[in-house]
Protein backbone atom coordinates (compact mmCIF):
# COMPACT_ATOMS: atom_id res chain seq x y z
CA UNK A 1 0.00 0.00 0.00
CA UNK A 2 1.40 3.64 -0.77
CA UNK A 3 2.37 5.39 1.63
CA UNK A 4 -0.06 8.75 2.17
CA UNK A 5 1.22 12.12 1.10
CA UNK A 6 2.24 13.97 4.18
CA UNK A 7 1.63 17.59 4.15
CA UNK A 8 3.71 19.96 6.09
CA UNK A 9 4.67 24.43 5.74
CA UNK A 10 8.01 24.87 5.50
CA UNK A 11 9.82 28.05 6.49
CA UNK A 12 11.54 29.73 3.00
CA UNK A 13 13.96 31.56 5.28
CA UNK A 14 15.22 28.82 7.78
CA UNK A 15 14.31 25.44 6.11
CA UNK A 16 12.07 24.80 9.38
CA UNK A 17 8.79 22.51 9.23
CA UNK A 18 5.11 23.58 11.27
CA UNK A 19 2.48 20.78 11.24
CA UNK A 20 0.31 24.00 10.43
CA UNK A 21 0.16 27.36 8.90
CA UNK A 22 1.62 30.40 11.30
CA UNK A 23 2.34 33.94 10.39
CA UNK A 24 5.16 34.07 12.22
CA UNK A 25 8.04 31.15 12.03
CA UNK A 26 8.87 29.86 15.50
CA UNK A 27 12.64 29.20 14.41
CA UNK A 28 13.59 32.57 12.95
CA UNK A 29 10.76 34.82 13.94
CA UNK A 30 10.61 35.55 10.16
CA UNK A 31 6.68 36.82 9.24
CA UNK A 32 4.69 34.80 5.76
CA UNK A 33 7.83 32.53 5.20
CA UNK A 34 5.63 29.12 5.82
CA UNK A 35 4.76 27.64 2.46
CA UNK A 36 2.55 24.51 2.51
CA UNK A 37 4.37 21.98 0.67
CA UNK A 38 3.41 18.06 0.58
CA UNK A 39 6.37 15.39 0.26
CA UNK A 40 5.50 12.11 -1.99
CA UNK A 41 8.73 10.29 -1.37
CA UNK A 42 12.64 10.96 -1.41
CA UNK A 43 13.85 12.77 -4.23
CA UNK A 44 15.77 10.85 -7.72
CA UNK A 45 18.84 9.67 -6.91
CA UNK A 46 19.13 10.41 -3.19
CA UNK A 47 19.72 6.21 -2.44
CA UNK A 48 16.57 6.94 -0.10
CA UNK A 49 13.67 4.82 -1.96
CA UNK A 50 13.72 2.32 0.28
CA UNK A 51 15.13 1.68 3.94
CA UNK A 52 18.24 -0.25 4.18
CA UNK A 53 19.90 -2.16 7.37
CA UNK A 54 23.24 -0.51 7.68
CA UNK A 55 26.90 -2.58 8.28
CA UNK A 56 29.54 -2.01 10.21
CA UNK A 57 32.64 -0.03 8.53
CA UNK A 58 36.31 0.20 9.79
CA UNK A 59 37.22 3.14 11.97
CA UNK A 60 40.55 4.72 10.72
CA UNK A 61 42.70 6.73 13.56
CA UNK A 62 43.98 10.37 13.15
CA UNK A 63 47.53 9.07 12.20
CA UNK A 64 48.25 7.86 8.97
CA UNK A 65 49.15 9.08 5.26
CA UNK A 66 46.91 11.12 3.35
CA UNK A 67 47.09 11.69 -0.33
CA UNK A 68 46.89 15.56 -1.49
CA UNK A 69 43.95 16.71 -2.64
CA UNK A 70 44.52 17.20 -6.91
CA UNK A 71 43.56 20.71 -8.37
CA UNK A 72 42.07 21.14 -11.62
CA UNK A 73 43.48 24.58 -13.44
CA UNK A 74 40.80 26.66 -14.83
CA UNK A 75 43.09 28.81 -16.73
CA UNK A 76 41.75 31.92 -15.17
CA UNK A 77 44.24 32.85 -12.07
CA UNK A 78 41.94 34.59 -10.70
CA UNK A 79 39.43 31.85 -9.97
CA UNK A 80 42.04 29.65 -9.00
CA UNK A 81 43.42 31.69 -5.93
CA UNK A 82 39.93 32.02 -4.46
CA UNK A 83 39.36 28.61 -4.91
CA UNK A 84 42.97 27.73 -3.34
CA UNK A 85 44.86 26.59 -6.38
CA UNK A 86 42.45 25.39 -9.32
CA UNK A 87 38.83 22.99 -8.97
CA UNK A 88 38.76 20.02 -6.92
CA UNK A 89 37.19 16.80 -8.55
CA UNK A 90 34.16 15.36 -6.30
CA UNK A 91 33.82 19.30 -4.90
CA UNK A 92 30.55 21.35 -4.77
CA UNK A 93 30.50 24.83 -5.37
CA UNK A 94 28.27 27.28 -4.76
CA UNK A 95 28.45 30.82 -6.31
CA UNK A 96 25.61 33.84 -5.56
CA UNK A 97 25.60 37.05 -6.23
CA UNK A 98 23.52 40.33 -7.90
CA UNK A 99 20.95 40.23 -11.24
CA UNK A 100 23.43 40.74 -13.68
CA UNK A 101 26.82 41.31 -11.62
CA UNK A 102 28.53 38.39 -14.04
CA UNK A 103 28.01 35.03 -13.01
CA UNK A 104 26.62 33.59 -15.91
CA UNK A 105 29.77 35.62 -18.05
CA UNK A 106 32.07 34.26 -15.22
CA UNK A 107 30.93 30.73 -15.64
CA UNK A 108 30.45 30.31 -19.10
CA UNK A 109 34.33 31.22 -19.47
CA UNK A 110 35.06 28.73 -16.87
CA UNK A 111 33.38 26.18 -18.85
CA UNK A 112 34.87 27.05 -22.13
CA UNK A 113 38.41 27.33 -20.64
CA UNK A 114 37.75 23.74 -19.16
CA UNK A 115 36.69 22.32 -22.57
CA UNK A 116 39.62 23.71 -24.37
CA UNK A 117 42.34 22.24 -22.44
CA UNK A 118 40.70 18.72 -23.09
CA UNK A 119 37.69 18.49 -20.12
CA UNK A 120 34.01 17.57 -20.67
CA UNK A 121 32.12 20.87 -19.60
CA UNK A 122 28.71 20.36 -19.45
CA UNK A 123 26.45 23.78 -18.68
CA UNK A 124 22.52 23.44 -17.73
CA UNK A 125 21.08 26.78 -18.17
CA UNK A 126 17.55 26.99 -16.34
CA UNK A 127 16.96 30.43 -16.87
CA UNK A 128 18.39 31.26 -20.37
CA UNK A 129 17.17 29.66 -23.74
CA UNK A 130 20.04 27.79 -25.78
CA UNK A 131 19.97 30.58 -28.26
CA UNK A 132 20.71 33.35 -25.72
CA UNK A 133 23.67 31.30 -24.40
CA UNK A 134 24.51 31.24 -27.61
CA UNK A 135 24.41 34.57 -28.41
CA UNK A 136 26.48 35.27 -25.07
CA UNK A 137 29.24 32.62 -26.26
CA UNK A 138 29.38 35.14 -29.17
CA UNK A 139 29.79 38.24 -27.95
CA UNK A 140 33.00 36.46 -25.67
CA UNK A 141 34.58 34.83 -28.30
CA UNK A 142 33.98 31.30 -26.79
CA UNK A 143 31.34 30.03 -29.74
CA UNK A 144 33.78 27.22 -30.90
CA UNK A 145 34.51 25.77 -27.18
CA UNK A 146 33.24 22.25 -27.04
CA UNK A 147 31.15 23.29 -24.45
CA UNK A 148 27.76 20.58 -23.88
CA UNK A 149 24.94 22.98 -23.59
CA UNK A 150 21.36 22.38 -22.34
CA UNK A 151 18.26 24.53 -21.04
CA UNK A 152 16.48 21.78 -18.44
CA UNK A 153 14.89 22.68 -15.17
CA UNK A 154 13.81 19.03 -14.54
CA UNK A 155 16.18 17.79 -12.15
CA UNK A 156 15.32 13.48 -13.38
CA UNK A 157 16.40 14.41 -16.93
CA UNK A 158 19.74 16.23 -15.66
CA UNK A 159 20.57 13.00 -13.89
CA UNK A 160 19.80 11.23 -16.95
CA UNK A 161 21.92 12.95 -18.83
CA UNK A 162 24.72 13.39 -16.20
CA UNK A 163 24.49 9.33 -16.17
CA UNK A 164 24.89 9.44 -19.87
CA UNK A 165 27.92 12.03 -19.70
CA UNK A 166 30.26 9.69 -17.19
CA UNK A 167 33.89 11.25 -18.11
CA UNK A 168 31.79 14.76 -17.47
CA UNK A 169 34.89 16.94 -15.48
CA UNK A 170 32.97 20.37 -14.56
CA UNK A 171 29.53 19.97 -14.19
CA UNK A 172 27.33 23.56 -14.17
CA UNK A 173 24.20 24.38 -13.00
CA UNK A 174 22.45 27.73 -13.74
CA UNK A 175 20.48 28.33 -11.29
CA UNK A 176 19.83 26.10 -8.50
CA UNK A 177 16.73 27.43 -7.20
CA UNK A 178 14.95 26.83 -10.73
CA UNK A 179 15.10 23.31 -10.93
CA UNK A 180 12.45 20.43 -9.80
CA UNK A 181 11.55 17.50 -8.83
CA UNK A 182 7.99 15.55 -9.65
CA UNK A 183 8.55 13.56 -6.56
CA UNK A 184 8.12 17.11 -4.79
CA UNK A 185 4.54 18.73 -4.40
CA UNK A 186 6.21 22.13 -4.24
CA UNK A 187 7.20 25.00 -6.43
CA UNK A 188 10.84 25.61 -7.86
CA UNK A 189 12.75 27.25 -5.58
CA UNK A 190 11.24 26.90 -2.25
CA UNK A 191 13.47 24.94 0.28
CA UNK A 192 12.24 21.39 -0.48
CA UNK A 193 13.08 21.43 -4.06
CA UNK A 194 16.26 23.34 -3.56
CA UNK A 195 17.42 20.96 -0.81
CA UNK A 196 16.31 17.64 -2.63
CA UNK A 197 17.90 19.24 -6.05
CA UNK A 198 21.34 20.26 -4.46
CA UNK A 199 21.74 16.40 -2.56
CA UNK A 200 21.20 14.74 -5.56
CA UNK A 201 23.36 16.52 -7.96
CA UNK A 202 26.41 16.59 -5.13
CA UNK A 203 25.64 12.77 -4.80
CA UNK A 204 26.04 12.53 -8.42
CA UNK A 205 29.45 14.77 -8.37
CA UNK A 206 31.26 13.08 -5.43
CA UNK A 207 30.18 9.54 -7.30
CA UNK A 208 31.79 9.99 -10.58
CA UNK A 209 34.76 12.37 -9.58
CA UNK A 210 33.10 15.88 -11.19
CA UNK A 211 33.01 19.24 -10.00
CA UNK A 212 30.24 20.91 -9.61
CA UNK A 213 29.38 24.40 -9.77
CA UNK A 214 25.85 25.71 -8.58
CA UNK A 215 24.31 29.36 -9.03
CA UNK A 216 22.68 30.84 -6.17
CA UNK A 217 20.02 33.52 -6.03
CA UNK A 218 20.64 36.37 -3.69
CA UNK A 219 18.13 37.91 -1.31
CA UNK A 220 17.64 41.68 -0.91
CA UNK A 221 20.09 41.95 1.77
CA UNK A 222 22.74 39.84 -0.15
CA UNK A 223 22.80 36.79 1.31
CA UNK A 224 22.29 33.58 -0.76
CA UNK A 225 18.44 32.31 -1.10
CA UNK A 226 17.03 29.21 0.60
CA UNK A 227 18.10 28.08 3.96
CA UNK A 228 21.67 28.26 5.40
CA UNK A 229 21.96 24.02 4.58
CA UNK A 230 22.75 24.59 0.97
CA UNK A 231 25.67 26.36 1.64
CA UNK A 232 26.22 23.34 4.78
CA UNK A 233 26.32 20.91 1.81
CA UNK A 234 28.69 22.59 -0.47
CA UNK A 235 32.75 22.38 -0.62
CA UNK A 236 33.10 26.34 -1.19
CA UNK A 237 31.22 29.10 -1.47
CA UNK A 238 32.05 32.55 -3.21
CA UNK A 239 30.30 35.53 -3.69
CA UNK A 240 30.66 38.06 -6.93
CA UNK A 241 30.34 41.43 -5.74
CA UNK A 242 30.34 44.71 -7.61
CA UNK A 243 28.41 47.84 -7.87
CA UNK A 244 26.16 48.10 -10.93
CA UNK A 245 28.11 52.18 -11.63
CA UNK A 246 31.72 50.17 -11.79
CA UNK A 247 33.05 48.16 -14.04
CA UNK A 248 35.18 45.87 -11.34
CA UNK A 249 33.92 42.87 -9.71
CA UNK A 250 35.10 41.18 -6.75
CA UNK A 251 35.04 37.15 -6.42
CA UNK A 252 34.82 36.87 -2.75
CA UNK A 253 35.37 33.12 -0.86
CA UNK A 254 33.94 32.98 2.27
CA UNK A 255 33.96 28.60 2.50
CA UNK A 256 36.46 26.70 1.47
CA UNK A 257 36.91 23.38 2.23
CA UNK A 258 39.97 23.17 0.24
CA UNK A 259 41.62 25.82 0.73
CA UNK A 260 41.43 29.76 2.94
CA UNK A 261 38.59 31.69 3.04
CA UNK A 262 38.16 35.27 2.72
CA UNK A 263 40.28 35.35 -0.38
CA UNK A 264 39.15 37.53 -3.04
CA UNK A 265 39.48 37.86 -7.25
CA UNK A 266 39.30 40.87 -8.61
CA UNK A 267 37.79 40.79 -12.64
CA UNK A 268 36.60 43.82 -14.66
CA UNK A 269 33.50 44.00 -17.10
CA UNK A 270 34.67 44.47 -20.38
CA UNK A 271 32.74 44.19 -23.47
CA UNK A 272 34.40 40.98 -24.62
CA UNK A 273 33.83 39.51 -20.90
CA UNK A 274 35.60 39.36 -17.42
CA UNK A 275 38.92 40.71 -17.46
CA UNK A 276 41.37 39.37 -15.11
CA UNK A 277 43.32 42.11 -12.76
CA UNK A 278 46.58 41.43 -12.26
CA UNK A 279 47.10 44.63 -10.16
CA UNK A 280 44.07 45.20 -8.28
CA UNK A 281 45.91 47.87 -5.77
CA UNK A 282 46.93 50.35 -8.99
CA UNK A 283 43.09 49.51 -10.34
CA UNK A 284 41.68 51.58 -7.44
CA UNK A 285 43.74 54.12 -7.26
CA UNK A 286 43.85 54.86 -11.05
CA UNK A 287 41.81 58.07 -10.74
CA UNK A 288 42.72 59.21 -7.87
CA UNK A 289 42.93 63.10 -6.75
CA UNK A 290 45.35 63.52 -4.52
CA UNK A 291 45.11 67.27 -3.55
CA UNK A 292 41.42 66.88 -2.78
CA UNK A 293 41.42 66.97 1.12
CA UNK A 294 39.47 64.29 2.08
CA UNK A 295 41.18 61.54 0.56
CA UNK A 296 43.30 58.97 2.57
CA UNK A 297 45.29 55.42 0.82
CA UNK A 298 44.30 52.45 3.10
CA UNK A 299 46.99 49.35 3.23
CA UNK A 300 44.56 46.52 3.18
CA UNK A 301 44.57 43.03 3.33
CA UNK A 302 42.33 40.67 1.30
CA UNK A 303 42.55 36.91 2.50
CA UNK A 304 46.35 36.61 1.45
CA UNK A 305 46.48 39.65 -1.02
CA UNK A 306 47.25 42.94 -0.12
CA UNK A 307 45.43 46.10 -1.76
CA UNK A 308 45.65 49.52 -1.63
CA UNK A 309 42.07 51.59 -2.22
CA UNK A 310 41.44 54.99 -1.62
CA UNK A 311 38.76 55.98 1.41
CA UNK A 312 37.03 59.08 0.69
CA UNK A 313 35.18 61.50 2.78
CA UNK A 314 33.05 64.71 2.66
CA UNK A 315 31.99 66.95 5.70
CA UNK A 316 29.94 69.14 5.11
CA UNK A 317 27.47 71.71 7.75
CA UNK A 318 24.26 70.56 7.87
CA UNK A 319 20.97 72.38 7.59
CA UNK A 320 19.41 69.33 9.23
CA UNK A 321 17.87 68.24 12.45
CA UNK A 322 19.69 65.27 12.68
CA UNK A 323 22.89 65.64 10.35
CA UNK A 324 23.10 62.33 7.23
CA UNK A 325 25.43 60.18 7.68
CA UNK A 326 25.96 57.81 4.37
CA UNK A 327 28.44 55.26 3.96
CA UNK A 328 29.33 53.17 0.79
CA UNK A 329 31.20 50.54 1.07
CA UNK A 330 31.90 50.26 4.89
CA UNK A 331 30.24 49.45 8.16
CA UNK A 332 27.64 52.25 9.08
CA UNK A 333 28.28 51.07 12.70
CA UNK A 334 31.55 51.23 12.25
CA UNK A 335 31.48 55.14 11.34
CA UNK A 336 29.09 56.13 13.82
CA UNK A 337 31.72 54.72 16.36
CA UNK A 338 34.50 56.36 14.57
CA UNK A 339 32.58 59.53 14.96
CA UNK A 340 31.89 59.15 18.68
CA UNK A 341 35.80 58.56 19.69
CA UNK A 342 36.86 61.37 17.44
CA UNK A 343 34.66 63.73 19.22
CA UNK A 344 34.98 62.19 22.80
CA UNK A 345 38.80 61.44 22.61
CA UNK A 346 39.89 63.73 20.35
CA UNK A 347 38.01 67.02 20.83
CA UNK A 348 36.60 66.97 17.09
CA UNK A 349 32.70 67.26 17.27
CA UNK A 350 30.99 66.53 13.71
CA UNK A 351 27.50 67.17 15.42
CA UNK A 352 26.66 69.82 13.25
CA UNK A 353 27.64 68.31 9.99
CA UNK A 354 27.02 65.70 7.14
CA UNK A 355 29.52 63.04 6.71
CA UNK A 356 29.74 60.86 3.77
CA UNK A 357 32.08 58.12 3.32
CA UNK A 358 33.19 56.49 0.10
CA UNK A 359 35.92 53.27 -0.94
CA UNK A 360 36.59 54.32 -3.89
CA UNK A 361 35.99 51.76 -6.82
CA UNK A 362 32.81 49.53 -5.58
CA UNK A 363 35.22 47.65 -2.89
CA UNK A 364 33.88 46.34 0.28
CA UNK A 365 35.79 46.65 3.70
CA UNK A 366 35.21 44.48 6.89
CA UNK A 367 38.52 45.29 7.83
CA UNK A 368 39.25 46.92 11.38
CA UNK A 369 42.40 48.10 10.29
CA UNK A 370 40.60 50.40 7.91
CA UNK A 371 40.12 52.39 11.28
CA UNK A 372 42.77 54.76 10.86
CA UNK A 373 42.95 55.82 6.90
CA UNK A 374 38.99 56.51 7.65
CA UNK A 375 39.29 58.61 10.40
CA UNK A 376 42.40 60.74 8.35
CA UNK A 377 40.07 61.44 5.45
CA UNK A 378 37.40 62.48 7.89
CA UNK A 379 40.06 64.93 9.42
CA UNK A 380 41.35 66.26 6.21
CA UNK A 381 37.93 66.94 5.11
CA UNK A 382 36.69 68.45 8.28
CA UNK A 383 39.89 70.49 8.66
CA UNK A 384 39.85 71.19 4.90
CA UNK A 385 43.73 70.56 4.05
CA UNK A 386 44.70 67.52 1.83
CA UNK A 387 46.81 64.61 3.19
CA UNK A 388 50.52 63.82 1.71
CA UNK A 389 49.99 61.96 -1.51
CA UNK A 390 52.66 59.49 -1.11
CA UNK A 391 51.45 58.49 2.54
CA UNK A 392 49.51 55.11 3.40
CA UNK A 393 47.64 54.55 6.59
CA UNK A 394 46.11 51.82 8.32
CA UNK A 395 45.48 50.56 11.66
CA UNK A 396 42.44 50.06 14.37
CA UNK A 397 40.90 52.07 16.70
CA UNK A 398 39.58 51.53 20.41
CA UNK A 399 37.06 53.17 21.96
CA UNK A 400 39.73 54.84 23.78
CA UNK A 401 41.12 56.23 20.81
CA UNK A 402 44.13 53.87 21.41
CA UNK A 403 45.45 52.66 18.04
CA UNK A 404 46.06 49.07 18.07
CA UNK A 405 47.95 47.19 16.03
CA UNK A 406 47.35 45.25 12.38
CA UNK A 407 47.95 41.67 11.32
CA UNK A 408 50.72 41.16 8.23
CA UNK A 409 51.56 44.70 8.91
CA UNK A 410 54.83 44.02 6.17
CA UNK A 411 52.95 42.56 3.65
CA UNK A 412 50.98 45.90 3.73
CA UNK A 413 54.13 48.24 3.56
CA UNK A 414 55.49 46.23 0.85
CA UNK A 415 52.54 46.62 -1.85
CA UNK A 416 52.73 50.44 -0.86
CA UNK A 417 56.47 50.79 -1.47
CA UNK A 418 55.78 48.80 -4.43
CA UNK A 419 53.49 51.10 -6.08
CA UNK A 420 55.39 54.27 -5.41
CA UNK A 421 54.75 55.07 -1.40
CA UNK A 422 57.47 56.47 0.18
CA UNK A 423 55.32 56.89 4.13
CA UNK A 424 53.21 55.27 6.02
CA UNK A 425 51.20 55.95 9.43
CA UNK A 426 51.03 53.05 11.32
CA UNK A 427 50.18 51.77 15.04
CA UNK A 428 52.91 52.47 17.77
CA UNK A 429 52.80 48.43 18.85
CA UNK A 430 53.28 45.57 16.13
CA UNK A 431 56.95 43.79 15.09
CA UNK A 432 57.78 44.72 11.56
CA UNK A 433 60.04 42.26 9.68
CA UNK A 434 62.19 45.69 7.97
CA UNK A 435 63.74 43.26 4.94
CA UNK A 436 63.67 45.47 2.44
CA UNK A 437 61.37 47.96 3.32
CA UNK A 438 62.80 51.70 2.91
CA UNK A 439 59.33 53.53 4.17
CA UNK A 440 59.57 56.85 6.41
CA UNK A 441 57.34 55.25 9.09
CA UNK A 442 55.20 57.34 11.96
CA UNK A 443 54.33 55.47 14.28
CA UNK A 444 50.46 56.32 16.25
CA UNK A 445 49.89 55.06 19.71
CA UNK A 446 46.53 57.47 19.82
CA UNK A 447 44.32 59.30 17.69
CA UNK A 448 44.87 62.44 19.38
CA UNK A 449 48.35 62.21 17.78
CA UNK A 450 47.10 62.14 14.20
CA UNK A 451 44.47 64.84 14.57
CA UNK A 452 46.81 67.68 16.17
CA UNK A 453 49.44 66.63 13.02
CA UNK A 454 45.91 66.56 10.20
CA UNK A 455 44.49 69.88 11.52
CA UNK A 456 48.12 71.32 11.61
CA UNK A 457 49.68 70.25 8.24
CA UNK A 458 49.93 73.29 5.86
Amino acid sequence: MARAAKTVFVCQNCGATAPRWAGKCASCEEWNTLVEETDTGPPPGSGLTKASKGRAITLESLKGSSKRTPRIPTGLEELDRVTGGGLVPGSALLIGGEPGIGKSTLLLQLASAIAQRGGRSLYFSGEEAIDQVRLRAERLGLAEAPVGLAAETHLSTILATLDAEPSAQLIVIDSIQTLWSDTLEAAPGTVSQVRAATQSLIRHAKRHGATLLLVGHVTKEGQIAGPKVIEHMVDTVLYFEGESGHPFRILRAVKNRFGPTDEIGVFEMAGEGLRQVKNPSELFLGDRDASAPGTAVFAGIEGTRPLLVEIQALVAPSALGTPRRAVVGWDSNRLSMLLAVLDARCGVSFAQNDVYLNVAGGLKITEPAADLAAAAALLSSFSGKPLPPETVYFGEISLSGAVRAAANTAGRLKESQKLGFSSAVIPALGEIEATGISLDLSRLSHLKMLAERVTACD
